[in-house]
């Protein structure tokens, strides 16, 4: 008979309530919010299944398959950029998944619940992979799951199961035979937090946008991969963006106060792996091959028995992968061979407190945002490496040097060194101002970067008299924090009082600007090759009156202009556009539509990129 005296040996698989005839067993949530088998020992005949088919009792028998350790090491991402996007790695579950159900088959996972707490379901409906996909980051409950997977592997139905390595390994306990129709999918697990916290965290959210929730996606792409966002929409329409350590349930995550106090001594690290395939990030991937990574998830894919690797023949058709070494995951990918330590905290308290108040007071007790004392040692390391990294950029060229005090420390530069609000002036940058032209530096300005060595072509600015360029900061984006990157052959002209704004992101080489009137570029743009963006034409007129010789442009927020588009003057590109290589606008482009031809004309609207 099963009896839970150690908390920490049970892993809440809910495999002994599914083999148990009798009904005997129950499940009881403690006040941490995590379930454990009671028996009734009326109903109980003590037959002993239970003790069977517990993982906790078994794993000696259970850790075991066709390779002492993983036979390949893949790195994948899907085909379809739509998936990926909406995978927490690279979309090879999916791939995995549409598989199975081509053939026919049925595939089981972790699926939320209408309060966001989190199920494991099972069908053999496609349309059930979009809320299979991702990762939950909490504790599934699978009571029930494991008789239906049971029942449908005797009928000959064949079943894809995707779990955490001990509901996975329970799977397998309970069935107590292989089955040639099954294939077993886990993946690295860090460990799986308490629903009971995650819904307190929740209702703080809900508290605070004043709405309920209705979209939650642990690992949002849309400000990078890395970047381990959290999203969550409101009813209201007001969304959540919680950018890692920043959201209090990953930072409690990630500092270990939360999770099931088995995962603290997780017996199903390290190998064999006891699954067919496992699936994880693949951290370190740009270590490994730089074409696998844009920051949109890369996965790591294990291939463990010789069932795996021949049913990813069946899916890598779906994927762009391949081989790599097995040593190359196990720096990014602790979790793998090592349990988490335990937060070092009163946890009795910590839920007794949950239990009292609401989760922002518990995060500020117990796992608060801190900021490190600044010392005098680490000023002295700022600045060392803030001098090391303009020696990168300069090395001994004198005119590098020469530029960057002349600009940043002109009268009518307003620039910020301490924040690095400056312009880094790369040895082949050319100035041409007016001492009254103004400055003003609110974020990094990288001017004419150049990786190519040896390569000395000019980027110039020019600015006459009374004209103004203005640098300032964006929010974070998938391409991170870092200076806008302004690449090597730009030539921007900013004459007649003219006015140049520009935001956060990058351009490539030979961008040409034209600006006598306005030209603002939003932040988030990405500029292609040779573009060419102008607001004036010069002293040349055509005489027509639909002819404009001069007049603002706007490029808003999150455009992508490809390479060798030119921007006419008057045209203002709505938000989130695309202006298709070698397109000439001189008509308005509408938010979030494609643009292209010459003169440019609407391709598609409603589009996404990032």
């Amino acid at each position: 008979m099963i009896e839970v005296k150690d908390k920490s040996k049970c892993c809440g698989c809910c495999a002994c309530v599914d083999v148990c005839t009798h009904q005997a067993i129950s499940l009881k949530t403690d006040i941490e919010g995590f379930w454990y088998p009671i028996v009734d020992e009326t109903k109980c005949v003590d037959c002993g299944l239970c003790d069977k088919v517990c993982p906790e009792l078994n794993i000696a028998d259970l850790k075991k398959n066709d390779f002492p350790q993983p036979a390949h090491t893949i790195a994948a991402i899907n085909k379809k950029m739509s998936v990926r996007w909406d995978s927490t790695s690279g979309g090879a579950f999916s791939a995995l998944a549409e598989t199975m159900y081509e053939e026919g088959g049925y595939v089981g996972g972790a699926i939320y619940n209408d309060d966001f707490s989190v199920k494991n379901f099972i069908s053999n409906n496609p349309d059930d992979l979009k809320k299979l996909r991702s990762s939950k980051y909490l504790q599934s409950k699978a009571e029930g799951v494991y008789k239906e997977i049971r029942e449908l592997l005797r009928k000959g139905e064949k079943v894809l199961a995707c779990g955490t390595p001990c509901q996975m390994a329970a799977l397998r306990s309970f069935l107590r035979k292989d089955y040639d129709n099954l294939i077993i999918v886990d993946f690295i697990c860090r460990g799986v937090n308490s629903p009971k916290v995650y819904r307190k965290y929740l209702d703080s959210l809900e508290r605070k946008f004043g709405g309920k929730v209705v979209y939650v996606k642990a690992k949002n792409k849309e400000f990078g991969w890395r970047n381990l966002t959290r999203k969550v929409v409101f009813d209201n329409g007001k969304s959540y963006y919680g950018v890692g350590m920043i959201d209090d349930f990953r930072r409690g995550y990630h500092t270990n106060v939360y999770c099931r106090p088995s995962c603290y001594s997780c017996q199903y690290k390290g190998f064999p792996r006891m699954a067919d395939i496992t699936i994880a990030d693949y951290w370190g991937i740009e270590k490994v091959d730089p074409n696998m990574d844009n920051n949109i998830g890369t996965s790591m894919i294990l291939l463990n028995s010789n069932k795996g690797i021949a049913f990813f023949e069946k899916a890598k058709a779906k994927l762009e992968w391949e081989e790599t070494k097995f040593e190359s995951i196990l720096p990014g990918n602790i979790a793998l061979r090592k349990p988490i330590e335990p937060a070092k905290i009163n946890r009795r308290e910590f839920f007794e407190d949950l239990d009292k108040g609401t989760f922002e007071e518990v995060t500020a007790k117990y796992f608060p945002i801190t900021k490190r004392p600044v010392t005098l040692k680490g000023r002295i390391k700022s600045y060392v490496r803030y001098g090391l990294s303009l020696y990168k950029k300069y090395g001994f060229s004198y005119r590098a040097w020469s530029n960057f005090v002349k600009i940043n420390f002109r009268k009518n530069t307003v620039s910020n060194i301490k924040a690095e609000h400056v312009i880094y002036t790369m040895p082949s940058a050319v100035f041409d101002i007016h001492p009254s032209a103004k400055i003003v530096l609110k974020a990094p300005f990288l001017f004419g970067n150049n990786p190519v060595k040896g390569l000395r072509i000019p980027t110039c600015l020019r600015m006459e008299a009374n004209t103004s360029l203005e640098i300032h900061d964006g929010p974070l984006t998938r391409y991170g924090k870092g200076p806008y990157n302004l690449r090597y052959g730009a030539y921007i002209e900013i004459v007649n009082g003219g006015k140049l704004t520009i935001g956060q992101g990058a351009c490539n080489v030979g961008l040409t600007i034209m600006c006598a009137k306005e030209i603002t570029i939003g932040n988030g743009v990405r500029i292609g090759r040779n573009v060419s963006i102008r607001d004036w034409n010069g002293p040349h007129v055509i005489i027509n009156e639909h002819y404009r010789n001069h007049a603002p442009v706007h490029i808003e927020d999150r455009v992508w202009l490809c390479t060798g588009c030119t921007i006419m003057p008057g045209v203002t590109v709505g938000e989130g556009a695309v202006v298709a290589a070698n397109a000439t606008v001189t008509k308005d482009v509408p938010p979030y539509s494609l643009v292209g031809g010459s003169p440019a004309k609407l391709l598609k609207e409603n589009i996404e990129w990032y």
